[in-house]
């Protein structure tokens, strides 16, 4: 191999990754123009077209996708030799970038990332919030963080959070015209503050009680994307909402909201980090696992 292309194939990923030349040289600390020069010279040298340009975006061609396809394993790999060689001399160092969706980061990881990012000041933490599941390899991911429940088979997962348990809420004044629910069939005459994902699915609220699961498609005047405004829309009295409990602990606790069907709501597993190989395991990352996992839980 021409040792030259190797510093030119490292500026083409970042390119790709960036969508952009002027980000890929900000990432990497280059004058544009040297980003733009190793591009250029990698593709005049290999005779093919890697990344289509247009005034507005680049993007990799057919044969620049392919390429990358079969150099993201290398380059990921040289990343890891140079890491754990900082790591060897002194501690863990490096970029770590994980999918996480908006709730965990709320609730697990947001009260920690103070005392992450004293613990290990050399490590880069880059949160990219994402509600549904990816694909972290793909995505160009450290790792990602979902709920136990939505992790894959053949991923290795570590748990970083506590048990999660849903509150159906709603504020007094609430019940005050509209009858409190003895079942979660009682919903359906209710105004309902609903959730949509990013994917644009609207949640269905889950219910389960002595063995029974119920799954309702609630109505209501609202639809929000975000569990801190609906929580704040039921203190205001717009109607019943459905969060985690974390959300709603303090307007419970002095009154703002009142809870029902507690008895329908049973807590299940709460958060994982999962990635797809100990082999491939980044020093930053085991970092990462080792400072946010739940006592006990192994690695």
């Amino acid at each position: 191999m021409n040792r030259a292309h190797l510093s030119q194939l490292a500026v083409l990923a970042t390119v790709a990754q960036c969508a952009s030349f002027r980000g890929a040289a900000r990432e990497l600390g280059l004058a544009p123009s040297a980003v733009s020069h190793a591009v250029s010279s990698l593709e005049a040298r290999l005779g093919v077209r890697l990344l289509a340009r247009s005034t507005r975006s680049v993007a990799p061609t057919e044969e620049g996708a392919q390429l990358l396809e079969r150099l993201r394993p290398a380059l990921s790999e040289i990343d890891l030799a140079l890491e754990t060689a900082v790591e060897a001399r002194d501690r863990p160092a490096g970029n770590l970038r994980l999918s996480v969706p908006r709730t965990a980061a709320h609730l697990v990881l947001t009260p920690r990332l103070g005392a992450f990012a004293s613990a290990y000041p050399d490590i880069v933490l880059e949160i990219v919030i994402e509600d549904r599941f990816t694909d972290v390899v793909e995505g160009g991911f450290d790792a990602g963080v979902r709920l136990g429940e939505s992790l894959q088979r053949d991923m290795i997962a570590v748990r970083i959070g506590p048990d999660m348990r849903g509150a159906l809420v709603a504020a007094p004044r609430y019940f005050e015209t509209m009858p409190r629910p003895r079942h979660p069939r009682d919903l359906a005459n209710h105004r309902c503050i609903r959730f949509r994902f990013s994917s644009g699915i609207l949640y269905r609220w889950e219910f389960e009680k002595g063995g029974e699961e119920i799954e309702m498609a609630v109505e209501g005047p609202l639809i929000l994307d975000e569990d801190h405004l609906i929580a704040q829309a039921a203190v205001d009295g717009a109607g019943l909402a459905f969060v985690f409990e974390d959300y709603v602990r303090v307007p419970l606790a002095d009154g703002r909201l009142v809870r029902v069907l507690e008895d329908w709501c049973p807590s299940f597993e709460g958060f994982y980090v999962y990635y797809p190989s100990r082999r491939q395991m980044r020093p930053a990352l085991r970092a990462f696992v080792d400072f946010f996992k739940v006592s006990g839980q192994g690695a």
